[in-house]
């Protein structure tokens, strides 16, 4: 994967009208110890949990065979071959769409079934070249699948759907055969020829909405779309901990002061040796936005400063899961998960002096050592958001 980029994955779903649970089932994978991301979406046949445990099935399997590098024929043949057939309709009763994203840059994609993938280099649509794979043995035999090879540029995206998408609107005045690849591809170039930089997840969001409305809110199938833009890095600096020794504070005030990009300070100690050597007042801040935590306070040129180790272990404690709860708050934990989140590259300086009063048996066995809690914020930014993250110690 090229560092001269990030690979940003979102998607939208909206499952049938008359269902609780969506049938269409989206992974995605970081594999950290070879930088490289694994997407796949899969639809099983109608809709609901039947659908849904299904599409679980391919999806899991198409993820962890195209982890462990199976070459393509051979990751459709055990697929295809485990998954039941319709007595009725004779066909496979789940589609799939791998994209395997290696470290060099060099894009796999497989597809079955699913519409085809809309590649989009700068605000133009590439074809690539396909190629196909028949399957010769099993039930499936003379099933053809397809796949192509792409070395993606800095501006390229990904976008592919479930067929909710493009058969949305079907038997409309609008849209009597539905919406289409071919409607699907002309709103996809249009809507990023009128905002260039749009990120992957408002353009999922987008496509999702509009075949939702050509249903007339209410989907006739579950709809599914996946953004996948390579672009350049959103990148933020968070500063935590006094430096072992004090000869480097002016190499942490330096590296504060250098970097392009937003900028979190944890900690009254380091905030007051950053604001020293940039040459600023801090102003403290008196609205109390969380029972748990002192208020933020504020820095020129810091874009958010809170207390240290009480803010780090509960944005520790809430990060897992973020998107998905329903409520969340406004205090300093919260404001500093919307930034990592919002961020693509995140570099974590870690200061190594030993601050006491953390080591104080009668205080709470919550409050770890720093480093620690660093450690794990890290392990979930990777594994569950995709986030790449640098550690530095001093």
């Amino acid at each position: 994967m090229s560092e001269d980029f990030y690979i940003e994955v979102k998607y939208s779903q909206k499952q049938h009208h008359d269902a609780r649970i969506c049938g269409d089932v989206f992974f995605s994978r970081h594999q950290l110890e070879e930088n490289r991301v694994i997407v796949v979406l899969s639809d099983g046949m109608g809709h609901g949990v039947k659908a849904n445990v299904l599409a679980t099935l391919t999806a899991t399997m198409a993820l962890n065979f195209t982890a462990e590098h199976k070459e393509s024929r051979r990751i459709a043949e055990i697929i295809m071959n485990t998954l039941p057939v319709c007595s009725i309709r004779h066909t496979s009763y789940a589609t799939f769409t791998i994209i395997d994203i290696e470290k060099q840059g060099f894009i796999k994609v497989l597809e079955f079934d699913n519409p085809g993938m809309v590649y989009l280099r700068s605000v133009e649509i590439l074809e690539p070249e396909w190629d196909e794979i028949e399957l010769i043995d099993g039930p499936h035999a003379g099933k053809k699948l397809r796949t192509c090879n792409i070395t993606p540029e800095k501006g390229d995206r990904i976008i592919f759907c479930s067929d909710g998408v493009t058969q949305s609107g079907m038997g409309t005045d609008a849209y009597p055969f539905g919406w289409g690849e071919e409607g699907l591809r002309d709103f996809v170039l249009k809507t990023v020829q009128s905002e260039p930089d749009i990120d992957a997840d408002k353009l999922a969001i987008r496509v999702v909405n509009a075949a939702n409305k050509h249903d007339e809110y209410m989907p006739h199938d579950d709809i599914s779309c996946v953004s996948v833009y390579f672009r350049e890095p959103r990148k933020l600096l968070y500063c935590t901990g006094p430096p072992y020794e004090e000869s480097k504070d002016h190499e942490l005030g330096e590296a504060v002061k250098n970097f392009h990009g937003r900028k979190i300070v944890s900690g009254a100690t380091t905030g007051d040796i950053i604001a020293r050597e940039l040459g600023v007042e801090i102003q403290d801040g008196f609205e109390f936005t969380d029972d748990d935590l002192p208020p933020v306070s504020y820095m020129e040129g810091i874009d958010l400063y809170t207390e240290g180790i009480l803010t780090l272990g509960k944005v520790a404690s809430l990060l897992p899961g973020y998107l998905n709860k329903v409520r969340k708050g406004k205090g300093p934990a919260d404001q500093v998960i919307r930034m990592l989140l919002d961020s693509d590259e995140i570099t974590f300086i870690i200061g190594t002096r030993v601050n006491v009063a953390h080591q104080d048996p009668n205080l709470p066995v919550e409050l770890e050592i720093r480093r620690t809690v660093v450690k794990r914020i890290a392990s979930i930014l990777e594994k569950e958001y995709l986030k790449r993250v640098i550690i530095r110690y001093i």
